[in-house]
């Protein structure tokens, strides 16, 4: 009777968990629905000066939820986390396949449908682990307004394992690698952190993860925001050692602020390899 009894309280113990986490998920998927609502009604009466509202940390994040916006070619054209550094770039790739086969579906489907829903797979880059999340969008004219999630900051582990992953990369193929990193393909963007690459012959950018502006301009010119030198020392340091380790200040692509970045350097071949991960 005492081992029945037992049973029954840890059943009861089970179900109460999990009634909590459905709750709990139930929770999430009502803010995420309310946030893209209250989106596409200030997006109705201010169509697309909305933008810049959405890209702002502001009344369009909730959390780590925030609004973004792509429209049907895969542009992204706002968003208030992780992918604003990628507005105005074809953002199909990053997306995923399971995303992108959603939004595809959308743009079948009549505007009057209403609000969408879809699971897709990704990566969080806390723990490494590919898991389901939730979206909730609705295609309006040529655009689609969605609800997303903040992604974790990366560590200092992630970094050196991105820059292992792009060194070993390079060596195999470079033409295609440093295509592939101004191309936002091959996994060389992950959430804040991202891949840049110079020629240690001409001392300029080849390859850039997130500003393609930077490419082929004067590494060595490169000052931190305060006007701190930050190109010329990394420059000096690796052509005395393969690799190395240099902190400085600099925008975090995703919080949009100034603060210490840590970055990991390597020599590879002509090249001077880098990653680096904002310090919490």
């Amino acid at each position: 009777m005492g081992c029945f009894r037992k049973m029954a309280w840890l059943g009861a113990v089970l179900l109460l968990g999990l009634a909590q986490v459905h709750a709990a998920t139930e929770e999430d998927g009502q803010a995420a629905r309310a946030l893209l609502e209250r989106a596409l009604a200030y997006y109705h009466d201010n169509g697309d000066k909305a933008f810049a509202a959405f890209s702002r940390q502001g009344e369009f994040v909730d959390e780590d939820r925030y609004v973004f916006v792509v429209d049907i070619r895969g542009v992204m054209l706002a968003s208030g986390g992780p992918s604003s550094a990628l507005i105005g770039r074809d953002v199909s790739e990053v997306l995923g396949p399971d995303l992108r086969r959603a939004f595809k579906d959308a743009l079948k489907t009549p505007e009057g449908s209403g609000i969408q829903q879809a699971e897709y797979r990704w990566q969080n880059w806390a723990d490494g682990k590919v898991e389901r999340k939730h979206v909730y969008f609705q295609r309006v004219g040529e655009r689609i307004l969605a609800v997303g999630y903040y992604l974790p900051r990366a560590s200092a582990e992630q970094a050196r394992a991105l820059l292992d992953k792009a060194s070993n990369d390079l060596q195999k193929d470079e033409k295609a690698t440093l295509m592939a990193i101004n191309g936002l393909k091959g996994g060389y963007l992950q959430d804040d952190l991202y891949v840049f690459v110079v020629d240690l012959v001409t001392r300029r950018y080849v390859a850039h993860g997130t500003n393609l502006r930077l490419v082929n301009t004067d590494f060595a010119k490169v000052k931190d925001p305060a006007g701190k030198p930050v190109g010329e020392p990394i420059l000096a340091m690796i052509g005395k050692q393969p690799t190395g380790e240099y902190t400085y200040r600099w925008k975090n692509p995703v919080t949009g602020k100034v603060e210490d970045k840590h970055a990991y350097l390597k020599k590879v071949g002509h090249f001077l390899v880098a990653v680096g991960y904002y310090s919490p």
